[in-house]
């Protein structure tokens, strides 16, 4: 990608609301606001925040960058939904990265990604050069998943106590890697979310009201 390519990434699939300005591979901006609630209110103000600490407009970036999870999902899709429209409307590419992706840019290989996924279970994938896509598993089950691989992510110190292999830091913050991931990337697919586990909601247990004549 040419050096003067201005690519915004931004995430909201965690408990947290950020974002990171790349003019090629040089970082400009990065924010980071942990919250539990409160991103469909805070992203679009945030990333113009950014935007403008960086003395940059709308009308000068060149692609756009989103983390699509897996994770939070109503985090999810706010992000992804505004990455969407940001694309539409600006009329740039915008690119789907998976936390996958963002946690294993620049580490050596091989290495394994895991990330917490509540309930005594992890999202996991390897990077070791074999056909293993991402997938949720029980976090007992690791050993005999990814054997003694290096590991990344929430879960790596948990995943390490059973496997025995090292655990790893990421290389950069997550919306700044959700931006490099995708800075020589061809334009391809809208970013869609990325989804492990179903989700929570079920349809409601009460019956139906009573249609009176």
């Amino acid at each position: 990608m040419l050096p003067d390519t201005l690519i915004l990434g931004f995430d909201t699939s965690a408990a947290h609301c950020a974002a990171a300005l790349l003019q090629g591979d040089r970082l400009l901006v990065a924010r980071l606001e942990p919250m539990d609630k409160g991103q469909a209110e805070r992203l679009m103000p945030l990333l113009a925040e950014v935007l403008a600490e960086a003395g940059k407009t709308w009308a000068d970036l060149t692609a756009l960058a989103v983390g699509v999870g897996p994770g939070n999902f109503t985090g999810i899709r706010i992000a992804v939904a505004a990455a969407r429209g940001l694309a539409l409307g600006l009329g740039i590419p915008a690119h789907g990265v998976t936390r996958f992706d963002a946690l294993a840019l620049d580490l050596p290989r091989p290495l394994a990604v895991v990330e917490d996924a509540r309930r005594g279970e992890v999202y996991v994938q390897a990077f070791d050069g074999s056909d293993f896509p991402p997938r949720l598993a029980a976090l007992a089950d690791l050993p005999g998943l990814i054997g003694a691989l290096p590991v990344v992510g929430s879960a790596a110190e948990a995943g390490t106590a059973l496997t025995g292999g090292a655990c790893l830091a990421p290389r950069y913050p997550m919306a700044e890697a959700i931006a490099r991931a995708a800075l020589h990337r061809a334009p391809g697919p809208r970013p869609a979310p990325f989804y492990l586990r179903a989700a929570d909601a079920a349809p409601p247990s009460d019956p139906p009201p009573v249609i009176l004549p």
